[in-house]
């Protein structure tokens, strides 16, 4: 029935009967939709398992096996159990136990959660040889549609007709060998949330089509992924929420939200791959890799990188560790997530000025870089040089041409990225980790690094700290104040804003320059009280840092949030009623100062209200996005979840 603009569909379509109105566009989507679904009077289809043997040999062979939830519902904590099909001698990535002849794998954390459109693939090893007649297969004692891959010989068919009990149980307290310290249970940090940009986008295509609204009418009238509203059942309400969105979803964001991991925080931190917030971030560095004596890419801690054992680890898996989990069983879950092996950072940056050196040891490094990723399954290259010319340690090797012979490093590692993105089908990327210093970026040839680069991580932070206790300051202004006690030259250019702009200045593109932001701050001791709570008063000491031990010595660097932990962070501090937050309206940042604490403890650090400033100075110069250093700093994920909301929902306040 046709009312003005608007069209009236009143009907019965199986188990569903409404009567909507829209307009003449979306009410023939809508017809359309729902002329696809008609002729079952149940939407919701079986999950799907799928079981395929990449490979074989004389008496064993490698089997997968691949579950996929077409919807409409997600799957959670779920248990897979199915007879026939394999004699199984090993699983990974699910805890498998047997009870009779029916073969149980139950989920581990980091994969207990399948969304609609989403799939989790289990690997084992089998005996003797794979037979197709897999039978009662259930996922939560669902009824499953079975298929084979590729690999399995099927001709004799297999029973997919579910069934099965639930007796068996299974234990998936997953014990891992953690002998270099911290424990792996991984039980999956609580991520981030971001703001759905696309009301109505149910599959997650990105859009609001049919699809979604196939998944809409599977739920009418019940509870289900559905209801937009959270009025607790699926209606009209919702229906005009989806068709609302009809075509009019943004575009998602093309800044970058560029998280660094750091290997060693698997130990004492504990912070482990399945605690990473993989929705909140678009890129993740893995900090660091080593220069050997050949000027090669190397593994730093090889144990931490591919030997450490994680829940569904076996013995004589190729890679396990912290890479591993990263590449091969988390990145799969998080397709917009591309990681990059970052090389170098303050303690392994020694033999970049000699790698950098000439054609030939530039060529050897590139190379191993490209073999270096394509084993590990990393997306990119991230070098961390510091720093060409002024050397950084005192043991590190520099030259006065570091700054060239770093352009022509770059440009050759472009070119064999590149070469090897076209043989791998696919796209490498490469970025670098860049000084903020005027006396480290002058060295640079920015313009040239901006053709060559993906993008640049400005290093925006450690500005100052208490290697110079002759007065207290912000380690991350983003903009300078004349009240400070130094230099015109060090108050006006160790800013953010400064750093930044001269970048830009010497023509690194916008979009591809990235704010570097600190998850911890730096702290003075020894600092006298007054009425502006010790900014910029001499200080007396270097306090204890978060994580400081008898190895590191004093640092006074502390994370922002160390909850969960038995050590003390900014946000623990506040917490205690022995800190008092101040705020300098000209830089933009807080700091805090108790009296009490370490002879009268200052710390400057990043909080939300700063990073607020800071990602309002990004949307105003189109900036390519936000990095931070680093991802265990946070672990409350405060600063973590309002990058994301900011950066990867367009349109968030």
């Amino acid at each position: 029935m046709v009312v003005g603009d608007h069209v009236w569909i009143q009907g019965y379509f199986g188990v569903i009967s409404m009567m909507i109105s829209c307009t003449r566009t979306q009410g023939m989507a809508v017809v359309s939709a729902v002329s696809l679904l008609l002729g079952s009077t149940s939407i919701a289809a079986p999950p799907v398992v799928t079981f395929d043997v990449p490979s074989a040999w004389d008496g064993g062979y490698s089997g997968s096996i691949l579950i996929e939830n077409p919807g409409p519902d997600a799957i959670e904590d779920w248990t897979l159990r199915f007879t026939g099909g394999a004699e199984i001698s090993s699983l990974w990535n699910g805890v498998w136990t047997v009870d009779g002849d029916v073969n149980i794998v139950d989920a581990v954390d980091w994969n207990s959660f399948i969304p609609v459109g989403g799939s989790v693939e289990l690997g084992f090893g089998g005996v003797g040889t794979f037979v197709a007649n897999v039978t009662a297969c259930t996922l939560n004692d669902r009824a499953a549609d079975v298929l084979y891959g590729p690999g399995v010989d099927d001709s004799g068919g297999g029973d997919d007709s579910g069934g099965g009990d639930d007796s068996g149980g299974g234990d998936d307290s997953g014990d891992g060998d953690d002998s270099g310290g911290g424990d792996d249970s991984g039980d999956g940090g609580s991520g981030s949330e971001p703001t759905n940009p696309c009301p109505g986008d149910l599959d997650g295509s990105g859009g609001v089509d049919g699809g979604d609204l196939g998944l809409m009418l599977g739920s009418w009238g019940g509870e289900g992924l559905g209801d937009l509203d959270g009025s607790g059942m699926v209606d009209g309400a919702d229906l005009g929420v989806l068709l609302g969105a009809w075509g009019a979803c943004p575009e998602p964001s093309s800044k970058r939200v560029v998280a660094y991991y750091i290997e060693w925080g698997t130990y004492g931190r504990n912070y482990q791959p399945a605690d990473i917030p993989w929705d909140s971030i678009t890129h993740l560095n893995y900090a660091f890799a080593d220069i050997d004596e050949e000027g090669r890419i190397a593994l730093f801690d090889t144990y931490a990188a591919v030997e450490k054992n994680f829940p569904g680890d076996t013995w004589d898996q190729p890679i396990r560790g912290l890479i591993n989990q990263i590449n091969f069983v988390h990145k799969p879950q998080h397709p917009q997530v591309r990681t990059l092996i970052s090389v170098g950072g303050w303690t392994l940056s020694g033999r970049f000025s000699d790698l950098a050196l000439t054609p030939e040891s530039r060529r050897v490094f590139a190379e191993s870089c490209v073999d270096f990723i394509r084993l590990y399954g990393f997306d990119g290259v991230d070098i961390d040089w510091e720093y060409p010319v002024e050397g950084g340690l005192p043991s590190n090797v520099y030259r006065p041409e570091d700054g060239v012979n770093y352009t022509l490093l770059l440009a050759e590692l472009r070119t064999q990225l590149d070469a090897a993105a076209e043989e791998d089908g696919t796209t490498y990327e490469l970025s670098i980790a860049a000084p903020a210093g005027f006396d480290k970026v002058r060295h640079l040839e920015c313009e040239k690094l901006g053709e060559i680069l993906d993008f640049v991580n400005v290093m925006t932070y450690d500005l100052r700290g208490a290697w110079d206790l002759s007065h207290t300051g912000h380690h991350a202004p983003l903009f300078s104040n004349p009240e400070e006690p130094n230099s015109a030259e060090i108050v006006e250019k160790y800013t953010v804003d400064w750093a930044l702009q001269e970048y830009l200045r010497q023509g690194v593109p916008a979009d591809k320059l990235v704010m570097g932001v600190p998850f911890y701050g730096r702290g003075w001791g020894g600092v006298s009280s007054s009425a502006d709570g010790g900014l910029f008063a001499p200080a007396g000491s270097v306090p204890p840092g978060s994580w400081d031990d008898g190895s590191s010595g004093a640092t006074g660097v502390d994370d922002h949030d160390t909850s969960g932990t038995d050590r003390s962070g900014i946000v623990q501090f506040l917490q205690s009623g022995e800190y008092q937050r101040y705020w300098d309206d000209v830089s933009k940042v807080p700091y805090l100062y108790s009296p009490t604490r370490n002879g009268g403890h200052f710390i400057s650090y990043e909080d939300a209200e700063s990073l607020g400033h800071k990602l309002d100075y990004v949307d105003q110069h189109d900036l390519g996005g936000v990095m931070y250093w680093e991802i265990t700093g946070d672990r409350g994920n405060t600063l973590v979840d309002l990058l994301a909301d900011r950066i990867l929902s367009p349109g968030t306040p």
